[in-house]
């Protein structure tokens, strides 16, 4: 990971067309509790100030506001082909590609793990939001599906998260990833301040999956949302709070 500015951007070697950035929480205007770069529009921050901070974003990368592609995430497994002709609207999904150049895949996190993914040949990206719903739904086997390239060629960088110290969950959660894979139990651990609760580490359920996919080159990993309030938002840390966003596109 390179951090420039304010954002950051994946250490990988995806080709020289493909861009990709995860925003932190600063340079925007937004007031408290959404101070100060929040992009999402669900969390009842001034609509105006989000636009604003969107208008910043979008100038930064050098992209047209209208060709960011805006998801309604809802923790689901649904993927979306963006092109010229759905780019300007809201839909829902939890996953995105693109194959047309000057289109932005965006996910929104503040916890949850943002995944982008970009193939060898630079012709076609992705992005997924994958909370543990999401990632347990298979989201990221609905992206890789839809992508339409040999896993083999894929390249993934995980982006900012909630990280394994920081990650409790319910038994149930864990029960639903080892009933789908037994192996993901590795990814959870004993010590949850919760009697018979888990910590759970997201970054490697995710490389879990890409790895059965086929997905070998995974970057990313180790950031926490949670544990770095200078940085990133974390809906667990502040409960009303703002939106990182994870963007990919092609030049």
């Amino acid at each position: 990971m390179t951090i420039e500015g304010n954002t950051l951007k994946p250490d990988w070697s995806a080709p020289d067309r493909v861009r990709a950035i995860s925003t932190t929480r600063v340079g925007g205007v937004s007031a408290r509790p959404w101070n100060s770069l929040n992009l999402g529009v669900h969390v009842e921050d001034d609509p105006e100030h989000v636009q604003e901070n969107r208008r910043r974003l979008a100038e930064s990368i050098g992209l047209d506001s209208d060709r960011i592609g805006w998801l309604n995430q809802v923790h689901g497994t649904e993927v979306v082909e963006l092109t010229a002709n759905n780019v300007g609207q809201t839909v829902k999904a939890d996953a995105s590609y693109t194959r047309q150049p000057g289109i932005a895949c965006a996910i929104l996190t503040a916890d949850c793990l943002p995944v982008i993914l970009a193939d060898r040949e630079g012709t076609v990206v992705g992005a997924a939001h994958c909370g543990w719903r999401s990632l347990c739904g298979g989201v990221i086997e609905n992206l890789v599906s839809a992508m339409a390239v040999a896993p083999k060629t894929l390249q993934v960088w995980l982006g900012p998260a909630i990280g394994p110290e920081s990650f409790e969950v319910g038994p149930e959660v864990r029960d639903a990833f080892v009933r789908h894979d037994p192996e993901a139990a590795r990814a959870f651990k004993d010590g949850g301040a919760r009697p018979e609760h888990f910590m759970a580490d997201i970054y490697a359920l995710a490389t879990l999956r890409l790895n059965h996919l086929g997905v070998y080159n995974v970057n990313g990993g180790g950031l926490c949302t949670v544990q770095d309030s200078d940085r990133f938002f974390s809906y667990r840390r502040d409960g009303q709070t703002g939106r990182m966003a994870t963007l990919i596109w092609l030049k």
